[in-house]
């Protein structure tokens, strides 16, 4: 029997709350909505370091932050680079499979293949490295029908502003990701499977949606931002004025505006994933071709008066997911999966769905029996960790299952305790509630337990050790892989 085909959907920086599959009333993702109708929706999947560096190299290799050793984006790490013994497309391809990256890789040097036999990249304002320009930097120049760019519309990469794009339909980057992706599944060798990763460079900011999309949002109830009593903290009046503000408190009008950008970029991304969709029934390739859709992290948009990510919170570190088995593999599964899945999980899942066996350094689990409702053993909770990165406060460790949350600020010495079954939106820290003295105690020691092996500094005994003042920490893994890069390239 043929190896199925693979196909990973990527976007980058959306919210677990953005499809209609998974209750959103508003926002209209039809095509995702039917992928989740044919596979599976995990309710609790996370990022387990909601940036765009450490989520897609967790992703790459199946491994914890602590192991690729990037902890994040910021103050004593690194970029993705390469050295890592095992990736998802390097496995596939010594195993005869096709691969092929179109989009945001976030990889440095930025033409890098990590596994893959070739990238088409959007790396959106980034050039890295010396000479670099994009695919789609080089083809929206070829192919405009005026002077001006793709930036031109005024808004930078990590802006809270929104409005229409400026140019041709044609032009967007989310279509040029699918006619990419598309012109693969032309031109790849017929005689091979192939592995594709689509990633997106939306519906991360700039929230420019075509005009179509963007005025559809701007006149619907869009849902407001949610501002919990505890993060008056965030509500800096200064820090807001600026058009590239990490935190500070804006207009209604402002947030309602950028989530019509926001939103619309997605409704976006879900009508170019429908031309994929169609592509692959008219090519007889739905049917064997696993797929998998999720995103790198979130975005705040605005609640708790955040905007981005490298958060804890659900709008930051809380990702859609969703799996769609090939219809050769004969099983029925579940709708939906409650238990608490990472992106490490992803690379597993893949290599168990084709028969290739999984590396000993992946760290995620295959989500398979998940699906099959067989029950397996499964973790209790998940871990996550960010670095400093737009500021030293908001350095986090935390824990859930998707129905409790704890968060630890190293650097303030401080937590907050969050009971999402009732409170998803987290308005309500409980962690000086006297109710939930027990349920904070078992959670702290449980961040204690997965601190505690690192030996760096994090715990003693039973206590979690303040940061503040302390240089960054580094995991070894980190110098392991730069060395292993090193000798790679003397070969």
């Amino acid at each position: 029997m043929a190896k199925p085909n693979v196909i990973l959907i990527m976007t980058d920086q959306q919210r677990w709350d953005t499809l209609s599959c998974a209750g959103n009333p508003v926002i209209q993702t039809p095509n995702l909505d039917y992928l989740a109708s044919e596979g599976t929706l995990f309710d609790n999947a996370y990022s387990c370091t909601p940036s765009c560096i450490p989520a897609r190299a967790s992703l790459l290799t199946g491994m914890n932050p602590w192991n690729t050793g990037i902890l994040g984006m910021g103050r004593g790490q690194g970029p993705m680079g390469t050295g890592f013994e095992h990736t998802l497309p390097g496995e596939l391809a010594q195993a005869g499979y096709h691969t092929q990256g179109v989009g945001k890789m976030h990889f440095s040097p930025q033409r890098v293949l990590n596994g893959f036999h070739r990238t088409v990249l959007d790396e959106s304002g980034r050039a890295e490295d010396p000479g670099f320009v994009s695919n789609y930097r080089r083809w929206f120049e070829q192919n405009k029908t005026g002077d001006y760019d793709y930036t031109d519309h005024g808004i930078s990469w990590n802006s809270w502003m929104a409005r229409p794009n400026h140019a041709p339909e044609y032009l967007h980057p989310t279509n040029w990701t699918v006619n990419e992706s598309i012109q693969f599944l032309k031109e790849r060798d017929p005689r091979k499977p192939f592995f594709l990763k689509m990633s997106f460079a939306r519906p991360h900011s700039p929230y420019d949606a075509l005009p179509y999309y963007f005025d559809l949002y701007m006149k619907k109830n869009l849902p407001s931002a949610v501002v919990g009593e505890w993060a008056s903290i965030h509500d800096d009046k200064r820090t807001a004025f600026n058009p590239d503000a990490w935190r500070g408190k804006r207009p209604g009008e402002d947030i309602h505006q950028a989530r019509a950008g926001y939103y619309g970029s997605i409704n976006h991304i879900d009508h170019q994933i429908g031309r994929l969709f169609h592509y692959l029934k008219k090519q007889k390739l739905w049917q064997n071709t696993l797929i998998i859709f999720t995103s790198d992290h979130g975005d705040m948009m605005g609640d708790h008066n955040l905007w981005r990510k490298t958060y804890a919170y659900e709008g930051s570190a809380h990702v859609p997911m969703i799996v769609k088995l090939p219809q050769q593999a004969g099983v029925a599964v579940t709708e939906r999966v409650d238990a608490p899945v990472v992106l490490q999980d992803i690379m597993p899942t893949i290599l168990d769905a084709v028969g290739l066996q999984i590396p000993d350094t992946v760290d995620g689990k295959s989500v398979l029996p998940l699906m099959m409702e067989e029950k397996p053993l499964w973790r209790d909770y998940i871990h996550g960790e960010h670095s400093t990165c737009y500021s030293e406060e908001q350095e986090m460790q935390y824990v859930t299952d998707g129905r409790i949350k704890y968060i630890w600020f190293p650097r303030l010495g401080t937590e907050q305790l969050f009971d999402l079954r009732q409170d998803r939106y987290e308005l309500i820290d409980r962690s000086t509630d006297p109710n939930y003295s027990d349920t904070l105690l078992r959670w702290r020691r449980r961040l204690i337990a997965e601190l505690a092996p690192r030996d760096v500094g994090l715990t003693e005994g039973d206590r979690l050790i303040n940061q503040a003042g302390k240089p960054p920490i580094v995991s070894p893994r980190y110098r392991e892989r730069l060395e292993r890069a090193e000798r790679e390239d003397d070969v």
